[in-house]
């Protein structure tokens, strides 16, 4: 079993080679996707919209803005000062944000002084808990209530991680029964359960196997941005097999794009979220527009943050406007006056002919 300490040491590995050049994966596919630009809108640009919502049960929720904090780090030191500056952001701006994983609280009850701090700071922030697969399926349900309860979430992400397991030197690669456990979940919990993947995509397949388990929405997480399996190569032994193994898979996994065209043919009634690579406020935009729900980034926000830490609150909230801002103008600029209104019209169109790979 993994030591307080090798946890600690593991997360902030996590934390320093995320902001590696070489952890970034290719191209997510958004170079392929054109957004049609309307020289006519018939719009003002002060009246575009680009709220969104989200439910818990008959609760509805307004957000600011469809752009979410994607889940990071938790449980040791340096991201404590970190989850506290952006659920400042979420506080203040009404946007989620995603936690990193609360594996460690299953363990050690004093994991949860880190949630009571930061919701003592951050009260009206809007947090969507986090646990990983192969620990949901040897945990209790009631057990993963608590960490609910813990930090008062609105949501709970369930993330899937099979490559970043099976090369991770600490790594517990045991899936079996996973869907059924999602399954029991979704029954069971007090909050909408989110499933993602942290990089890799998502099959059509997989896609539709989710829709019979009760899910709220599924991530897809594509690949294109931090490659966690890249990570966990650079993590290893030198020499290792599992060294040896994240370089024959660095270029593993189901683009951004091919996985949100994934979730558009497999016609799933749950909602679909989009990350894996987004920069800016554009990307956001494209991948509204081919009909996702809520845009996540994560690279971006670390960036912000360690640009003053210190201080990072200003950092943070100047990355916020700006991808406000660029969103709104994608808006804009195809003649759209909400988010609902980009995801139903066809503003968008697909280069195939561009290798989506580098």
């Amino acid at each position: 079993m993994e030591s307080l300490t090798q946890f600690e040491s593991r997360k902030k590995d996590h934390m320093r080679l995320a902001l590696e050049s070489q952890v970034q994966a290719g191209s997510h596919g958004l170079d392929q996707i054109e957004l049609i630009h309307e020289a006519l809108p018939e719009i003002n640009f002060k009246d575009v919209d680009i709220s969104a919502s989200f439910h818990i049960k008959t609760k509805k929720i307004k957000l600011s803005s469809p752009i979410f904090i994607s889940s990071m780090t938790a449980g040791h030191e340096e991201g404590e000062n970190f989850n506290q500056a952006l659920a400042t952001l979420s506080s203040n701006r009404q946007i989620l944000m995603g936690v990193g994983s609360q594996r460690r609280q299953l363990g050690d009850s004093e994991a949860r002084k880190e949630w009571q701090a930061l919701r003592k700071k951050a009260p009206q922030a809007l947090l969507v808990g986090n646990l990983g697969l192969a620990q949901l399926i040897q945990t209790p349900i009631d057990l993963v209530q608590e960490l609910v309860d813990s930090l008062q979430a609105v949501g709970m992400f369930i993330h899937l991680n099979p490559l970043q397991e099976v090369l991770q030197p600490e790594g517990t690669p045991n899936f079996a029964g996973g869907l059924q456990k999602i399954e029991e979940l979704c029954r069971k919990l007090s909050v909408p359960v989110i499933i993602k993947e942290v990089g890799c995509g998502f099959s059509e397949l997989t896609l539709k196997r989710l829709e019979s388990a009760g899910v709220y929405a599924v991530d897809l997480s594509g690949y294109g941005g931090t490659h966690w399996g890249r990570i966990e190569g650079l993590r290893a032994p030198e020499n290792s097999v599992q060294a040896q193994a994240a370089q024959t898979f660095s270029n593993w996994g189901t683009s951004t794009v091919q996985s949100m065209l994934n979730a558009d043919r497999a016609h799933v009634k749950y909602q679909v979220w989009a990350s894996g690579g987004v920069r800016n406020g554009l990307e956001a935009a494209k991948l509204l527009s081919m009909g996702a729900d809520l845009i996540g980034l994560a690279n971006p926000w670390l960036k912000a943050y360690k640009r003053d830490e210190k201080n990072p609150g200003l950092e943070l909230k100047k990355l916020a406007d700006q991808l406000d801002y660029e969103l709104k103008i994608a808006l804009f600029c195809t003649g759209c006056k909400s988010i609902e209104e980009i995801q139903r019209k066809k503003v968008w169109k697909w280069h195939q002919d561009i290798n989506p790979r580098i």
